[in-house]
């Protein structure tokens, strides 16, 4: 029997090597965009320490289950435990501060604007305390200069543009907000039109100049919130099915690793209290 508790915590530990891919990808995943897309280098990192610390305890548990070692497989019990609570207490985190905020559908086009009063709390605090290295980011990142489209050596006209889906960067900081009344020159150039003045400050913030575009624009930073709110609700549905099975895992090695000290005392799993108390009592 506790050979094969022993095998049964030993797979168990093996899955658990295996769930920890998906978390450290996750967490890889969202610093490529930290990097690339959505320039905050910050939220991937509890996501790359817990699928380290998953990694690692899974190995010595499984090493513990190996060579029956009461102190590993203590140790990645107690361990993954409180691993499990930070990883519920960062998808509560992450739905905490994504819960606000979205694009406004706008009249006559596919892609989406973005107000940065739509947004609020820590993390709209945090993007806008470092917004001068996150406009950095997205300037060196190109993703501007990555908008335009030639159809047959003649640039993109303003009907074709309008049907695109921008992500929200391209879209909160590569172009004027459309209530601005900005006229289509193309993906990039966009001229004063006659249209009513809106109050919108973003509006006076717009410039031609490649180097400046909408970067200092509300809407940029809307932009940039709306893109981390959508890769930290991606990240989040696939950690809340790795909480699910981790959890299931947990309670059944526990179980395994109860039954295995169980029968390293010498009560086996049929025993009755009334035989403990009688132990002269012949069985037959």
């Amino acid at each position: 029997m506790p050979r094969a508790s022993n095998h049964l915590i030993g797979l168990l530990n093996f899955l658990t090597f295996l769930l920890s891919v998906p978390i450290l990808g996750g967490g890889i995943w969202l610093s490529s965009r930290a990097n690339n897309t959505d320039c905050l280098r910050f939220l991937q990192w509890p996501l790359i320490i817990i699928g380290i610390s998953i990694m690692v305890i899974s190995l010595a548990g499984f090493a513990g289950a190996c060579y029956r070692n009461t102190f590993l497989m203590l140790l990645y019990l107690w361990v993954m435990f409180f691993i499990i609570l930070a990883l519920i207490g960062f998808i509560i985190f992450a739905y905490a501060v994504t819960d606000k905020g979205s694009g406004r559908p706008v009249m006559n086009r596919v892609y989406k604007d973005y107000y940065l009063e739509d947004y609020s709390g820590w993390l709209e605090h945090r993007v806008t305390e470092y917004w001068g290295k996150i406009s950095s980011c997205i300037r060196d990142s190109k993703v501007c200069a990555k908008m335009g489209r030639n159809i047959g050596g003649v640039p993109e006209s303003a009907d074709l543009f309008s049907l695109r889906k921008l992500s929200p960067i391209e879209s909160g900081c590569c172009k004027p907000p459309t209530e601005c009344g900005y006229v289509y020159g193309n993906e990039t150039i966009w001229n004063p039109g006659g249209g009513v003045a809106s109050a919108n400050s973003d509006c006076t913030m717009w410039s031609n100049d490649q180097g400046q575009l909408c970067y200092s624009c509300n809407s940029c930073k809307a932009g940039v919130l709306a893109s981390l709110r959508r890769s930290w609700r991606k990240v989040s549905v696939i950690n809340i099915a790795i909480l699910i099975i981790l959890a299931i895992i947990y309670v059944v090695a526990l179980a395994a690793y109860r039954n295995d000290r169980r029968s390293d005392n010498d009560e086996p799993s049929g025993e009755t209290r009334m035989e403990k108390l009688e132990p002269g009592r012949i069985h037959l």
